[in-house]
C-alpha cells in the first residue's frame, strides 16, 4: 500500500491527506511544499490565537 502525501492546503494551512480538496475549507489550491506543524488542541491557546485558528486540527506554520 502506497501512503498518499501530506498537502497543506494554502488557504487556511490545514494538513492533510489523499483527496485533492481541503476537508477543512473547501480549498483546491495546495502545495506539497511547506514549513513545520502545528497540532491545535485548544482554542483557546495563545498559539491558535497568534495564528488566527478558528478550528482544531494539524496545520502548517508557512506554506510556500
Amino acid at each position: 500500500m502506497v501512503k498518499s502525501k501530506e498537502k497543506a492546503c494554502k488557504l487556511c494551512k490545514a494538513i492533510y491527506e489523499g483527496d485533492e480538496k481541503c476537508p477543512k475549507c473547501g480549498s483546491k489550491e495546495f502545495t506539497e511544499s511547506f514549513k513545520g506543524k502545528i497540532v491545535v488542541t485548544g482554542l483557546e491557546s495563545e498559539v491558535a490565537k497568534k495564528l488566527n485558528l478558528s478550528e482544531k486540527g494539524v496545520f502548517a506554520i508557512k506554506t510556500r
